[in-house]
């Protein structure tokens, strides 16, 4: 697949961010968001799984841009309780809740369990479609919750600010997107999109 303009289909600011960093560092393209093409249509996520969401939100933006466009649907699944929140993360409670909503939630129900089994992971599949070809690639990231908010919750990532990856003392917020995508669920997936496109090349 050549490309050499892709549209990031989230309107997440702080996961556009990161994103578009990667790309224009690594394959030198022109990444756009959907407000700087004006879409403000939302995909409504209804798969089972992160891989059919990602899909669906792939080619419904395509057909809406006709540009090749890159997908992801990720969440955080946590060991404690049974892979929650997982593919309902920003969904959970049953319902399109706050940043700060999803954290209380989170730890109301990680109340009383210790640190060695707080463990979770973030998971990530990115999906890619010029129209013709999609190409699919997954990334995940080990680490634990921690008690407490470790920093101020960016907006539209609250995870973040309270997941500590594995062999760090500090929340996914408080490195810089260059640090966090060499290790991130994103930044691996990423990795594994780029290598599938650079072999095209």
């Amino acid at each position: 697949m050549k490309v050499n303009k892709i549209l990031i289909a989230t309107h997440n600011k702080g996961k556009f961010a990161e994103i578009k960093v990667k790309l224009t560092d690594d394959l030198g393209i022109e990444v756009v968001s959907l407000s700087d093409l004006g879409i403000t249509e939302d995909f409504e996520e209804t798969g089972q799984t992160f891989e059919e969401n990602a899909i669906g939100k792939a080619k419904f933006y395509y057909n809406i841009a006709k540009i090749p466009t890159l997908a992801d649907d990720s969440g955080l699944v946590v060991d404690a309780l049974d892979g929650e929140p997982g593919v309902k993360s920003r969904r959970w409670p049953g319902y399109e809740a706050t940043d700060q909503e999803l954290l209380d939630m989170l730890f109301a129900k990680l109340e009383g369990v210790p640190m060695e089994k707080r463990t979770a992971k973030f998971v990530v599949i990115n999906a890619l479609t010029d129209g013709q070809k999609t190409i699919v690639a997954k990334g995940e990231g080990l680490g634990v919750i921690g008690t407490e908010l470790a920093c101020e919750i960016k907006p539209g990532i609250p995870w973040s600010s309270v997941f500590y990856p594995q062999g760090y003392d500090k929340v996914f917020s408080q490195l810089s997107i260059e640090e966090k995508n060499k290790i991130s669920h994103r930044g691996r997936a990423l990795n594994n999109l780029i290598k599938e496109l650079q072999k095209d090349d």
